[in-house]
């Protein structure tokens, strides 16, 4: 999830360099949204993975 949120921030700032201004809004929502998905994601395995060795 991580590598698409950062193909939609990549693909986010060439639409902005470019001028397309809804298509960057329209990317970097997308970006943040898969960003803030893989930390939740993250968090759990992480605290399952420390939950389970002891």
């Amino acid at each position: 999830m991580l590598k698409w949120s950062i193909i939609f921030f990549i693909v986010a700032l060439i639409a902005a360099v470019f001028g397309f201004g809804g298509l960057a809004a329209d990317m970097a929502w997308i970006a943040k949204i898969l960003f803030f998905v893989f930390l939740v994601v993250f968090v759990i395995t992480t605290i399952v993975h420390v939950t389970n060795r002891r």
